[in-house]
């Protein structure tokens, strides 16, 4: 996923303004103006718009964990000079302080369950022998819940009828004009 497009979710997220967004990136040590911030949100197409570098996007979730979890003692430790999703994932995950039990019922929320294992795999080391790569649409979809969690469902999210015709039965679907697989 593209850090832009994460940095631009997290800051709906968390309600932040660009004062915010400085702050946090202050939280790791790292100095950025008004107009990088600027420039990192803008969509893609307009012409002010500039990438948000892997490394600055690692030194923002730095920042927040910092700023939501506290700074550990010692030095600061220097930001990934290349991010893939997993890293983005766990360092999320370690910012809001879940656990995977609350992962699971957050995707679950939003209509995207996945396994225990399934998300244990994406938090492994690359060289060990489960490790999964995590996938753009697995941290859409993690962002979306996070989302639900802090901001509530979307306003604009249209209502289910009420009166939906029940799913079918085993037995009906057995009869059906389809074939047997």
């Amino acid at each position: 996923m593209k850090t832009n497009d994460s940095l631009r979710r997290l800051r709906y997220i968390l309600d932040l303004n660009d004062k915010r967004m400085i702050a946090v990136f202050a939280q790791a040590e790292q100095v950025v103006t008004r107009e990088q911030v600027s420039a990192w949100l803008k969509k893609d197409d307009d012409e002010a718009f500039e990438e948000c570098t892997d490394s600055m996007f690692a030194t923002f979730l730095n920042g927040l964990i910092n700023e939501r979890r506290g700074k550990q003692d010692g030095p600061q430790a220097p930001p990934e000079s290349r991010l893939n999703n997993n890293l983005v994932f766990r360092k999320l995950k370690i910012a809001f302080n879940l656990q995977a039990d609350e992962i699971l019922q957050m995707l679950v929320a939003e209509g995207r369950a996945i396994s225990k294992h399934e998300l244990s795999a994406f938090f492994r080391r690359p060289d060990h022998k489960h490790y999964r790569e995590c996938k753009d649409q697995v941290l859409r979809n993690f962002l979306a819940a996070l989302q639900l969690r802090h901001r509530g469902p979307a306003n604009d999210a249209p209502e289910k009828p009420e009166n939906l015709p029940s799913p079918v039965s085993d037995e009906a679907a057995t009869n059906s004009i389809w074939p047997k697989r």
